[in-house]
């Protein structure tokens, strides 16, 4: 598989620009994860991120704009209180449920009425979306279903050619997925947990409901119960769990420090048990396990608080897609 151009976030945002105008897909960084970014008003365009993924088209995409004040002239009327959280947290990694405006393709939204949005917190991410001209709908820049990027190559590994352009903008700062929330009536609902945490939402917008996962169609990107996967087996333990002593060639995930009798590669999320470190390291350390050969991957939840009640969320869906329920 051959790979994409790969260009500095800086200096290749014009080229970048061009080819979102074109119909082109192009890999950026946001300050969650990179994302593959097409078009927005352009349903071929969409439907390329679609293909590229190998993702299922009854799973919506967000979509990206340069600034807050865009959200307006692309929607129409906002409810005030998506309104209210726009401008607490934009930029930021807040996504917010809209009703889908004409202008934007069916496909983009998975047929749903409704549409996700945010403004990500990146120079690099908004400049591009400004330069192009058009909002961009961007889901995570990796096969459907496994580990979301949190660095240029994690693109290139994953998707190749597939992709026309990846701009490197290094690591990205949260390393997991935006907050996802419906705010269009009555109390707010997180449909994904995420980036922001629940006690931010809730400093702004009262009390809200928490109401992740989906049984039928996604009501919104990254709800599915499994999902964020590395190819390695994956399996969440409690920390003072020793592995088995069974010969199987093991990797483990820990929160923070710990022995490494018995696993053949150890990755720490933080030392210093600060869940922000966690977060923003999970992926990372992730795909750095999925690279060990290691036959399974043992994993320890973190403390589920604030954005550690994110990073368990990611975790228990990884698993998921192993060891399904039932």
């Amino acid at each position: 598989m051959s790979n994409p151009r790969v260009l500095p976030a800086d200096s290749g945002l014009a080229e970048a620009a061009s080819v979102l105008r074109t119909g082109g897909l192009v890999a950026f960084p946001t300050e969650t994860v990179y994302g593959l970014g097409a078009n927005a008003l352009d349903a071929r365009a969409a439907a390329r991120i679609f293909a590229a993924k190998e993702r299922p088209s009854f799973d919506p995409l967000i979509t990206h704009l340069a600034d807050a004040a865009d959200l307006e002239k692309l929607v129409g009327s906002v409810p005030p209180a998506v309104v209210a959280l726009a401008a607490r947290f934009w930029p930021g990694p807040l996504t917010l449920i809209v009703d889908r405006p004409a202008a934007i393709p069916p496909i983009v939204t998975s047929g749903l009425e409704t549409m996700a949005v945010r403004v990500p917190d990146n120079d690099h991410a908004r400049e591009l979306i400004a330069a192009a001209g058009v909002p961009v709908a961007a889901p995570s820049a990796n096969r459907f279903g496994q580990l979301s990027p949190t660095r240029a190559e994690h693109v290139v590994r994953g998707l190749g050619a597939a992709v026309d352009v990846v701009l490197d903008g290094g690591p990205t700062r949260c390393g997991i997925e935006s907050t996802i929330v419906d705010a269009r009536g009555g109390r707010p609902v997180v449909l994904r947990l995420g980036a922001l945490p629940v006690e931010a939402l809730e400093e702004v917008a009262g009390p809200v409901t928490v109401r992740p996962g989906s049984s039928g169609q996604p009501v919104a990107p990254g709800t599915l119960a499994a999902h964020y996967a590395p190819r390695t087996p994956l399996r969440v333990v409690s920390g003072a769990e020793p592995p088995p002593a069974d010969g199987v060639r093991r990797g483990f995930l820990a929160f923070r420090d710990r022995p490494a009798a018995g696993y053949v590669a150890v990755e720490v999320l933080s030392a210093a048990g600060d869940l922000t470190e966690a977060a923003a390291r999970l992926f990372d350390a992730l795909h750095r396990l999925d690279a060990t050969g290691v036959e399974e991957i043992l994993v320890e939840p973190v403390p589920d608080i604030g954005v550690g009640r994110a990073v368990n969320d990611r975790l228990r869906r990884a698993a998921a897609t192993w060891h399904p329920a039932g």
